[in-house]
């Protein structure tokens, strides 16, 4: 049957993967698709837009590292 050659197929594979010291890790990440979504990625963003605003010592201080790592670049 093709469906068992395939997954004995992907058996050895997974198999392979662990013997080279990885291993399967499952990560759950919000559905872009969802209804309200989009609305809630702006509100958010308004949330973190007016709290940057807020600390202008902390945007300072940002700046000023953001400035510091434009050196490490090349």
């Amino acid at each position: 049957m093709a469906s068992t050659e395939v997954n004995a197929r992907i058996q050895r594979h997974r198999e392979a993967l662990r013997r080279a010291g990885l291993r399967p890790v499952q990560i759950w990440v919000p559905d872009t698709r969802r209804a309200g979504f989009a609305e809630e990625c702006r509100r958010q963003s308004r949330l973190a837009a007016q709290a940057d605003g807020a600390d202008s010592e902390m945007q300072h201080w940002m700046d000023e590292a953001l400035t510091d790592l434009e050196g490490w670049t090349t």
